[in-house]
């Protein structure tokens, strides 16, 4: 059983370089979770390829640290409360003064993180003084300032978010921000000189926003057979909608694969074959799913491969297939 990650080699690579040339000398690529897909390792190695010398990496969070390559300075984007041993060189974000509190004992710099209208971390204009001090008192460098923008609304929104912390934040400090699109970034620093900036880009830099049309998942017919309408099958002995041919797919929960939709609205099958959506059987287990293909629809044979659609950020690729 496998689940496939196919990457058209040259596209993608054209991508990442463009995505990386548009942004400049402000990108830091973010590499973390699953590696968008692709695995953090090889991530970070393509990083140093593609984008050319990386300076500085954001993770996810301290465990992610293992992965990162020993000359480029790790920022870890979630707050720890037990800090890594012996990983001085890592950035560490705080964001509250209990985030500083447990870095008590340690050294090197952190990022401190600003209260944005996401809400979900970080020191408002009124807390941020009380934040500096606790970083100042503990002996801890100041990297940087992190805002992370949210996704809703658009690219003036975002600026204005940043434009009402300005007046609020040390010119000598870089203001790290997520979410812009190259041209707004490139006109930021233009009309705030010399102020610095830096960018955090992850999904538009390793997938591109709307994805890609040279990243597909899929994943391999183990068994079939055929099955009755009423007939059972599966875990929970679910009867088949249909006439046709139980289709067993290698992959599963183990995955991150689940029908897409939510319980409260229609839940659809993440597989395809020949254009046309498979019924699940049953919600996907471990390291299979079953589907039903209707008789006179086409139908996959042991071997072939299936399409698979499901958010790379949340699927375990156990194959990456350059094309």
């Amino acid at each position: 059983m496998t689940v496939r990650l196919s990457i058209a080699q040259a596209a993608w690579q054209q991508h990442v370089t463009a995505t990386a040339e548009a942004y400049g000398a402000a990108l830091v690529p973010v590499v973390k979770g699953n590696g968008y897909g692709f695995g953090r390792p090889l991530l970070h190695k393509l990083a140093g390829e593609l984008i050319g010398p990386v300076t500085d990496v954001c993770v996810g969070n301290v465990h992610e640290l293992v992965d990162v390559p020993a000359d480029v300075r790790p920022i870890v984007l979630t707050p720890t409360l037990v800090p890594p041993i012996g990983e001085s060189a890592a950035v560490l974000t705080v964001g509250n003064t209990d985030h500083v509190e447990a870095l008590r004992g340690g050294s090197g710099e952190v990022m401190v993180k600003l209260a944005s209208s996401m809400r979900r971390f970080g020191a408002t204009i009124d807390e941020l003084p009380t934040l500096m001090r606790a970083v100042e008192n503990l002996g801890l460098g100041v990297a940087g300032y992190g805002l992370h923008l949210p996704l809703a609304g658009s690219d003036e929104d975002r600026v204005a978010e940043i434009a009402a912390w300005l007046p609020h934040l040390s010119i000598e400090v870089p203001l790290w921000v997520s979410h812009l699109e190259p041209a707004t970034l490139r006109a930021l620093q233009t009309k705030y000189l010399p102020r610095r900036f830096k960018v955090r880009v992850g999904t538009a830099l390793w997938h591109g926003i709307p994805k890609l049309d040279d990243l597909r998942l899929r994943a391999d017919v183990l068994h079939t057979q055929p099955i009755g309408v009423g007939e059972i099958a599966g875990y929970h002995h679910t009867r088949a909608p249909f006439d046709g041919t139980l289709v067993v797919i290698g992959a599963g929960s183990a995955h991150g694969v689940a029908a897409n939709g939510s319980p409260s609205k229609q839940e659809l099958s993440p597989f395809h074959f020949a254009r046309n959506r498979m019924a699940l059987l049953e919600r996907p287990h471990m390291h299979t799913s079953m589907v039903v293909v209707a008789a006179g629809s086409p139908t996959p044979q042991v071997g072939d491969w299936v399409d698979l659609q499901r958010p790379l950020i949340t699927t375990q690729v156990e194959d990456l297939e350059w094309t």
